[in-house]
């Protein structure tokens, strides 16, 4: 192996952790609500500081390997998505941080109702993530495709979410403060989706050069 590919051998790896730190955001944040955990909730908001670093030092590795490595074709596409995956990335744990802070509001108050959907949607958000990580590593485009089809669900799991909340709102103004804080946390898993769209889509374009951010084919629905 040469000096080169066991670098870019080490930026994939470090990618990969700051993505397992992330999906471990994006699970405790969620059941810090679910379970009234504060102490995952704060764990998340501590923990964001490693995902920070992370991000800068691969920036700092992508910048170097690009300057002095001159780096050709797929390559060049690799270290480059890099950059833009850790972006998404660190937003993903940006949003975590957020579902914990209104997890530690939320665990002040008594519970509105019990959580379905948001579960639901932390599910399928984190899984979104995994994948479009693993199709990263793997440059499997089947695989980041199903990613993107996963988007929908998230954004129709938000939309009961909020229905829900809204009745809950126009039936009893005391639940108002308590509906909106969980709202927030719908809209947080919903870009959370988003962003792993992003990092699907990013794969694609290492796979065959092509950029289909914005032209993707909306899934029917059924």
């Amino acid at each position: 192996m040469s000096i080169f590919d066991d670098e870019l051998r080490q930026l994939k790896e470090k990618i990969l952790k700051m993505g397992s730190m992330v999906e471990d955001a994006i699970k405790n944040s969620i059941l810090a609500i679910v379970d009234r955990d504060n102490t995952l909730a704060v764990k998340v908001i501590d923990n964001d500081r490693i995902v920070n670093t992370l991000d800068v030092e691969i920036d700092e590795e992508s910048i170097r390997l690009i300057a002095l490595r001159q780096p050709k074709a797929s390559d060049l596409r690799f270290i480059t998505m890099a950059m833009k995956i850790t972006t998404d990335l660190e937003r993903m744990g940006d949003l975590a941080v957020n579902i914990a802070e209104r997890a530690l509001e939320l665990n002040e108050e008594p519970i509105l109702k019990p959580y379905i959907d948001i579960p639901k949607m932390r599910a399928i958000a984190q899984g979104m993530t995994r994948d479009a990580l693993d199709a990263f590593v793997r440059k499997d485009k089947q695989l980041a495709t199903d990613v993107i089809m996963r988007d929908d669900e998230v954004d129709d799991l938000k939309h009961d979410v909020l229905q829900e909340l809204a009745f809950f709102m126009v039936q009893d103004p005391t639940t108002v403060t308590r509906a909106m804080k969980i709202s927030f946390v719908a809209q947080y898993l919903e870009r959370i989706a988003d962003h792993a769209t992003n990092i699907a889509e990013m794969v694609i374009y290492l796979v065959e050069g092509k950029i289909i951010r914005h032209t993707f084919p909306p899934i029917e629905k059924q």
